[in-house]
């Protein structure tokens, strides 16, 4: 089985098992405040879909150090939120801030890595380097 990444939460678990079994990722996501994350491949690439509804793409970071992708959110506080012309009778939403961090796998060109942000979903790439990209072939029979 091919991997994309790990989890790096304590120990180091396969994603694709976080993702498609062993693990409840969904109820784990939950736990930690941070926001679902599916994983897609196709020959070209990986594919991540981060969940994050009404959040600000100015407000997400993406970094690749050492063989790790963080995907980090930090809502910035601004004037508006903080109006003394405003007295708020209840808060029931909020935006937390939230860190994942994926081991990337070496077949991953980290240096053509992209994200788009819309309609609420955070979209990165990860291209495979050339020499890991299966293309069909036909073999022929003697």
């Amino acid at each position: 089985m091919s991997t994309l990444a790990k989890r790096n939460y304590g120990t180091l678990n396969n994603l694709f098992e976080e993702v498609f079994g062993g693990f409840p990722a969904g109820n784990f996501a939950k736990e930690l405040h941070v926001p679902a994350v599916n994983v897609k491949e196709n020959k070209e690439a990986f594919e991540l879909e981060v969940a994050a509804p009404g959040l600000q793409k100015q407000d997400f970071k993406l970094n690749v150090e050492d063989n790790l992708l963080t995907i980090s959110y930090e809502k910035q506080t601004t004037a508006e939120q903080k109006s003394e012309d405003t007295k708020i009778h209840r808060q029931e939403f909020s935006t937390r801030s939230f860190k994942r961090t994926f081991t990337l796998d070496e077949k991953i060109d980290a240096d053509k890595i992209v994200a788009k942000y819309e309609n609420g979903i955070l979209s990165v790439s990860l291209p495979k380097k050339e020499e890991v990209k299966i293309s069909p072939k036909a073999i022929e029979i003697l």
